[in-house]
Order: C-alpha cells, then sequence, then structure tokens
C-alpha cells in the first residue's frame, strides 16, 4: 500500500509499493497559486540532489518551483500537464501529478510530515 507525506514547501509525496515516489502539490498550494497556466516538467532519466528545482509551475499570479524533496532520478513524468496545466487546479492530489523518481536513499524520506501534521502546519500559516 502506498504512503503519502508532506513537505512544507506545499508538495506531496506518494511513496508507491515499488519504491517509487509521485510528486504533486497539495490543495492548498493550488489555491494560493490560482489558476495554472503552465508546467515545465524535468526530463526523465535525469538526476536531482535534494532541493534542486525540479519542475515550474506558472499561473495567473505568480511562478513557482517544485524542489526536488530527496536526491534521485526522474522516472516517469505527467505529459498531460504540457496541454492541460489546470488538471493541477482540478485534481493536485491525484491527475494532476508532477512527476515520479526513484530514491536514491530511503532514509531521505524521513521527516516528512503526515496528513495531520501537514494539517496543523497550514493552520500556522493563517
Amino acid at each position: 500500500m502506498s504512503k503519502t507525506v508532506y513537505t512544507q514547501e506545499h508538495e506531496w509525496l506518494r511513496i508507491e509499493e515499488d519504491g517509487s515516489v509521485t510528486v504533486g502539490i497539495t490543495d492548498y498550494a493550488q489555491d494560493h497559486l490560482g489558476d495554472i497556466v503552465y508546467v515545465q516538467l524535468p526530463e526523465t532519466g535525469r538526476e536531482f540532489n535534494k532541493g534542486e528545482e525540479a519542475a515550474v509551475i506558472e499561473s495567473v499570479k505568480t511562478a513557482g518551483e517544485i524542489l526536488m524533496p530527496a536526491a534521485g532520478v526522474v522516472t516517469e513524468i505527467n505529459a498531460t500537464l504540457a496541454d492541460e496545466p489546470g488538471k493541477v487546479n482540478e485534481d493536485p492530489l491525484g491527475a494532476g501529478w508532477f512527476f515520479k523518481f526513484k530514491i536514491g536513499q530511503p532514509g531521505d524520506l524521513d521527516g516528512f510530515l503526515d496528513e495531520a501534521g501537514y494539517k496543523a502546519y497550514i493552520e500556522t500559516l493563517h
């Protein structure tokens, strides 16, 4: 069974049964960004260090980036977002995912927030 954790940068990470990690942004993030009009995704096979910019999001309000939550290699991208970036607004926790990667070190996913911890964190932002 997959497990989802959250970052304080408003990304969600779904750790899949095969050990890969799917990355997206939270409903809170997409709501604050507004209508997303462009998504630039990383190349499949590209290796990133933790904290490097992996994807770019542009909305009617602002631009932002998805930072790599852990070191790893991109294994798949959500190519649908190139033509339909609004999927991120419509279904941020599902069809609006950005990319998948194979993690370098499994321990790199320690220390992220569970759903209750993330909800408590965003409450502190208001």
